[in-house]
Formats: structure tokens, sequence, C-alpha cells
């Protein structure tokens, strides 16, 4: 037996975001058509080291993508020079089940997750949008920037953080790795807000990062932290607001405090959404109509992504011939 390695690297020279994109609409229309199979996630607590294991396993039917990503969090690892949060993709062959890949489940993430943005822009955000915020500048926001630019021509980007230096600095470096767009760190998040044709936020504040004010007609919200019942990033009375409320699975209802806070204190019901994004791409639910339509698409993530794009980086990698081979 014999199985692939793929660092970060490898899977960097393996894909394109516009690969991953294409990736994520369909494991949103194999998830949304019950054409994918994926267990509850399992914890298993290390409480001799302050830890725990994660296991996400899934297998999307239409093309055979089975694997499981398995996510470590240790916090006292940085003490140490370590990241807090590990994480390892496998992948096993569907016929046989004998491993057949393993990859860097941190920069998987990454690639999915911003990949994931970037399909659901592209369904629902204006054809001509020119202007990006995106909020956030940790380890998820350079793809986050990179999967909007794939799919819209932006011509300018603002940027906002809590941190004035951090948005600064990220700002910078992502004015020098995609040069043809503008891209600023704005101290006035109103402002930017106001002249934003999407916004895309990726954090883990315990408190909506925007007023439903400031958000104008056309506008498409991502809303792509937020994964746990105790953090909200958007303000409860933007998805009332929205005309179209997109989830990538009905576990961003049960996971995510955007859906949770809200709906125990009565503001609103599950009628609040429009449904799961895979029923848009099967044509069994709406789209954008016109481009005074305020649209958000709300995303906890789910193991279904990480195999769907995980067996793409392979297949391409294979290709390519990307990665190192172990006997």
């Amino acid at each position: 037996m014999k199985f692939i390695y793929l660092n970060a690297a490898d899977m960097a020279a393996s894909i394109t975001m516009d690969d991953a994109i294409q990736s994520n609409k369909e494991a949103l229309l194999a998830y949304a058509e019950n054409e994918a199979d994926i267990p509850m996630r399992m914890t298993v607590p290390v409480d001799d080291y302050e830890g725990a294991a994660l296991f996400m396993p899934g297998l999307m039917k239409p093309t055979d993508a089975l694997g499981v990503k398995i996510v470590s969090v240790y916090e006292n690892n940085p003490a140490m020079g370590l990241d807090a949060v590990p994480a390892t993709m496998i992948l096993l062959d569907a016929e046989t089940g004998y491993l057949k890949g393993i990859m860097d489940g941190t920069t998987l993430t990454r690639i999915r997750t911003g990949a994931l943005a970037g399909a659901a822009t592209d369904l629902l955000a204006k054809k001509d949008a020119k202007t990006f915020l995106l909020i956030g500048t940790g380890g998820q926001a350079e793809s986050q920037l990179e999967a909007i630019l794939t799919v819209r021509s932006i011509e300018e980007v603002f940027v906002y953080s809590r941190n004035q230096d951090k948005r600064k600095d990220f700002a910078k470096k992502m004015q020098e790795k995609f040069s043809t767009v503008r891209i600023t760190a704005v101290d006035d998040l109103e402002r930017a807000v106001r002249a934003a044709d999407i916004i895309t936020a990726v954090t883990t504040t315990n408190h909506p990062v925007l007023e439903a004010d400031w958000v104008q007609e056309g506008t498409h919200i991502n809303g792509m932290g937020s994964y746990a019942t105790d953090m909200q990033e958007l303000p409860s009375d933007l998805y009332t607001k929205a005309d179209l409320v997109y989830v990538d699975t009905y576990d961003a209802v049960a996971e995510s405090g955007d859906f949770k806070t809200p709906m125990n204190q009565g503001t609103f019901g599950m009628d609040v959404l429009t449904g799961m994004l895979g029923k848009m791409i099967a044509e069994e639910k709406p789209g954008r109509e016109n481009d005074e339509q305020i649209t958000i698409f709300k995303s906890t993530g789910n193991a279904v992504f990480d195999v769907a794009v995980a067996d793409e980086i392979y297949n391409a990698a294979i290709e390519k011939n990307i990665g190192t081979w172990i006997e």
C-alpha cells in the first residue's frame, strides 16, 4: 500500500481558488440532495493535557470523496511554540477503504472556507459588484479575499479589524499580492459598510461587528465566523432586513449564535431562512432577482466541504505529479 502526503505548499500548487469554488458548489448540491453522508462530529476530550481531538468524517457520493478531518484543540500549545489548533485530513479510497492521501488540515480549512464564501458570492451577489469589505484579518482572511476577487471584478477592497496595526499590516501584505486591486485598511467601519457591494465577516466575536442600518440595498453579506452558540458577528435585525437568507447546512442554525441568540429571544424563527444554498443550485429556491435585494449567506462549515475539496486537491496533485509518495 502507498499513499500521497501533501503539505501546504503542495496543496496550494495543486488547486486554484476557482477549482475549490466549483468543488464547494458540487458539495452544496450533493448535501442538499441527500447525496452526502455526514455523521455527527465526534469529540474526544484529552483532559490530562487540557486538549481535545475532533473527528469530522464524511462521504460525498457523486464523486466517491471519502475521508475524515481531525482537528485538535490544545490551548497550551502556543507556550511550546506550537499551533493551538493543528489539523490533518485523511482521504480513503471509497472502493477499497484503503488510505490514499494525507494532507495539511489547516490549509484545507482555509481553502475550502474561503471557496465556500466565493461560491455563495458568485451565486448571490450583484454581477457588477465593485467594492468589497473584509471584516477580520485572522488566518482565514487571505483565502476569503482571494475567493471574492476570483468571482467578481472588484476594484476596491476595504479591510477592517479591531486591531489597527493588524489591519494595516494585512492590507499592505494583500496589496503586494493582489496588485491590480486597491486594498485599504479603514478606520471608519460604518462608512465602509455603506460603500460595500459585498461584505464578508470572518471573526469569532460575541457581539455583532456592524449595524443593520448601515447595510445598503443590493449588498451581499457572508457570515463565515460565529461557528459556536456563544458567538454572533451579524446583528439580528439584519436577517429580518434581508430579502434572501441562505445557509450552507441547517447545522448553521443549530450551532451559530447568529441564529440561536435571536431565536431564543423570539426575534425571529425558522421562517427567516430562505433555505440551504444547495437548494438554490438545484433551482428549488429563488436567487437574486434584482440589484436592490440584500442577500446573506451564513456558514458554520461541514465535513462535506472538507472531503470534496480535499479530493479535488488529491486528484489535481496526482495529475500534476505533486506531493510525496509513502510506501
